[in-house]
């Protein structure tokens, strides 16, 4: 039997303090499930709101794209540089360590490649999949405008459905096909559509006119997309500016995977979204990492 002798003495209630408010910086999330705040704590820093993802799913429609050949040597040791890494299940499961840290953001949607429309999407994968792969996040593309529009609503809100009984948040990224512009009025309308459905994130390509414009009419995170590769100096630049104009972070892929040295760029883009480093300071530093690693 236990000795209670001394257990009265040694409680201590504190009366005299009111009970602690936990806060957080991620837009949107105050009322969101324990569970949801949890899993987008693993994503975006709690104390910032902000994040570096790194994106690699370019294959589920696309194939072996340059820089992806071999996730599991040249993505998988970036990893530990990232908050999240956003990818499919596939490659997750056969090319990424499960003792890897960062936040996991499963692509949730799919169908046609690029020989086809692609917005001609489905769900492609069961939410209880994600949760037994421990996914922070599912990630579903969103055609506003698209041939297919209304399926692929009807695939967000299914996912947002669904992550609502499972405690998983979902990601809703904006699709700007050929035929449509990527403006503030068209990016600020898809962004906005998308969280009124429910996401409790949003991934768009940014604007220089107006993107403060699109981050402020949403009311969740709003993630930079990296979109085509640049130059580093215009990448970085990019990315700061979408941070600087109110968004949560960026989402970048080729910009990172095909630069000249994958892990320096890494850690620029860290510098510029986390520390608000200055683009051209950030750049100086991916060089001079770049010289260390790359012989002239």
């Amino acid at each position: 039997m236990a000795d209670l002798e001394g257990n009265a003495a040694a409680k201590k209630f504190h009366v005299e303090t009111p009970a602690a408010r936990f806060t957080q910086n991620i837009r949107g999330a105050a009322n969101l499930d324990w569970g949801m705040q949890n899993r987008l704590s693993r994503i975006l820093d709690p104390q910032t709101g902000r994040t570096v993802m790194l994106a690699f799913d370019h294959g589920y429609f696309q194939g072996p794209t340059s820089g992806l050949e071999r996730i599991d040597l040249n993505i998988a040791p970036l990893a530990e540089h990232a908050d999240a890494v956003m990818c499919t299940r596939g490659a997750l499961r056969t090319s990424v360590p499960p003792a890897t840290r960062a936040g996991l953001v499963l692509r949730a949607s799919g169908g046609p490649s690029i020989l086809k429309d692609l917005s001609d999407e489905y769900t492609a994968m069961a939410m209880a999949d994600a949760v037994r792969i421990n996914a922070d996040a599912v990630a579903v593309q969103v055609f506003v405008g698209g041939e297919h529009e209304s399926r692929s609503i009807r695939n967000l809100t299914t996912l947002v459905d669904d992550g609502y009984v499972a405690g998983v948040p979902v990601l809703g990224v904006t699709a700007v096909g050929k035929e449509l512009v990527r403006d503030a009025r068209y990016l600020g309308l898809a962004t906005r559509i998308i969280a009124e459905l429910g996401a409790q994130l949003v991934k768009t390509y940014y604007c220089e006119e107006g993107f403060e414009d699109v981050v402020a009419g949403c009311p969740v995170p709003v993630i930079m997309a990296g979109g085509k590769k640049l130059p580093e100096l215009e990448a970085l630049t990019m990315a700061s500016n979408a941070v600087r104009a109110g968004a949560a972070g960026v989402d970048m892929g080729r910009n990172i995977f095909q630069s000249a040295d994958p892990e320096a760029m890494m850690l620029a883009v860290r510098a510029v979204v986390h520390d608000d480093v200055d683009p051209a300071d950030a750049h100086e530093l991916f060089r001079e990492a770049t010289e260390t690693r790359v012989p002239a």
